[in-house]
Formats: structure tokens, C-alpha cells, sequence
């Protein structure tokens, strides 16, 4: 078995810092880079991919809404045409720097807000897909497993990569548990270790409002914005190694 772990990155502005992304690069196989629009701006970019390529890390673009203020995870009234474009834009951004330090784009992940309306509006998924498939129709798309995004990239002939959240509670219909609700998120390492053997060694996990929920996966996401981010990466890479899986790359 082996699964990748990836993580979101370069999500900084300016003087102000979040995340430990030093620490948590190496023990992760991928990472998901803020683009300017969430987060992040030209000089972080700049320097996270340096940081990638210094740790061996893939690099994927991490488009979202254009909301600084609410760090892309609030809905914004965008048409599927504004989606399409800002997605296209920042994944154009972040390819002008990989292009630069001569590193492939290696996935597209679209953020926070953009992605949970994507498992749930066609047209939304529709207009990440389709900019995705504009910009280069080789490059994989992480999706929520059974959502319109999955479908809609399917359907124009995407590569998807299925995802599974181990510090993040479910829904028994297989959905994230909304933020701010009672186990929407696992803070403690161990907890989210053994959360993430369940995924990838049974592929399901216990949901919140009880029973059980398949969660076929094949990349874990940790949070970088999570205070325990490299507490909670280092204790899932120690007990999925520990049960024999390869963390590796798709």
C-alpha cells in the first residue's frame, strides 16, 4: 500500500506568517501552494518553492475564492465564468514560478470555500474542471470522492486523485463536518494517526453523527493552518509507516 500526504503551504502574507512550513515540508510528499488569492503573495510563492525543491517536495497550485479577509473560506457570490477565470489565474501565476525553478506542476487543488461548493454545484465543479483541462489536461485534480467535482472532471477526461481528511470529522453521507460544529476538527496527533490507518488500511472512517463512512483515498490532507499541523503530519507518517504503507507520491 502506499498513499501520498500532502499539505496546504505558502500561505503567509507580507510580515505576517501562518504555518510552520520549515517542519512540516519534510514529512509530507506534496504540498498545495496558496496562489494570492486566499493567501499567500508573489515573494512567499517565490520562496515556498524554493523550500520545495530544497526538501524534495511535489508542488500543487491551491486556487481559491479572492477573499483575504476570510482566508477563502467564505462563499462568494462568484459565476461559474469568474470561477473559471480565477482559477485558471492563479494556477497560471504559480506556474510562471515553477516554470522559473524548473519544477512541474504536479496537482491542482483548489481551496477551502471554492472546494466544499464544488462537492456539492455542477456548475461550480464544471468551471474548476474545465480550468484545469484548458491549462493542461496531463495534470491531476484532487477531488472529494462522489461529489460533482469528481464527475465533472471525469467527465472531461481529468486524472482525479481522491482525498481523505484525517483531521476533520465526517457526516455519515460522506461530507466534511461543517466548521464549528462538534468534531469538525481532530486536534490531537494520535487521534488523526489512527484516523488515518483507518483510511488507508480499511478505507472508511467512524463519522461524527455516528456508524461508519468509506473514504477511498488516495492522498491525506493536512491542514497547514492547523496549530498542531506538524504534531498531527509526524504522528501520521510514524503510524502509517509503522503498519507498512509508502508514502509516495501519485
Amino acid at each position: 500500500m502506499h498513499i501520498d500526504l500532502n499539505a496546504d503551504a505558502g500561505e503567509s502574507f507580507g510580515n505576517w506568517k501562518l504555518g510552520r512550513d520549515e517542519e512540516l515540508f519534510p514529512l509530507v510528499s506534496s504540498v498545495n501552494v496558496a496562489c494570492g488569492f486566499h493567501a499567500g503573495d508573489p515573494l512567499t510563492i517565490r520562496r515556498t518553492l524554493e523550500l520545495a525543491q530544497r526538501t524534495g517536495t511535489a508542488v500543487g497550485a491551491h486556487p481559491g475564492f479572492p477573499d483575504r479577509v476570510g482566508f477563502g473560506r467564505r462563499e462568494l457570490a462568484a459565476t461559474p465564468d469568474e470561477v473559471y477565470a480565477d482559477v485558471l489565474y492563479q494556477v497560471g501565476a504559480l506556474s510562471a514560478f515553477l516554470r522559473v525553478r524548473g519544477l512541474p506542476l504536479h496537482h491542482i487543488k483548489a481551496h477551502g470555500a471554492l472546494y466544499n461548493r464544488a462537492t456539492k454545484d455542477p456548475e461550480t465543479a464544471r468551471a474548476i474542471a474545465q480550468a484545469v483541462r484548458d491549462f493542461d489536461p496531463q495534470v491531476p485534480l484532487v477531488v472529494l470522492p462522489h461529489t460533482p467535482l469528481e464527475l465533472e472532471a471525469q467527465r472531461l477526461g481529468l486524472r482525479t486523485v481522491r482525498e481523505a481528511f484525517p483531521e476533520r470529522g465526517y457526516t455519515s453521507d460522506g461530507r466534511l463536518a461543517p466548521r464549528g460544529t462538534a468534531g469538525a476538527w481532530i486536534h490531537e496527533p494520535g487521534l488523526a494517526a489512527r484516523r488515518a490507518v483507518q483510511m488507508v488500511v480499511e478505507g472508511r472512517v467512524e463519522a461524527v453523527d455516528g456508524g461508519w463512512v468509506e473514504v477511498p483515498a488516495q492522498t491525506l490532507c493536512i491542514h497547514g493552518d492547523n496549530p498542531n499541523a506538524v504534531e498531527i503530519a509526524r504522528a501520521i507518517r510514524e503510524a502509517l509507516l509503522a503498519e507498512g504503507v509508502t508514502i509516495a507520491t501519485y
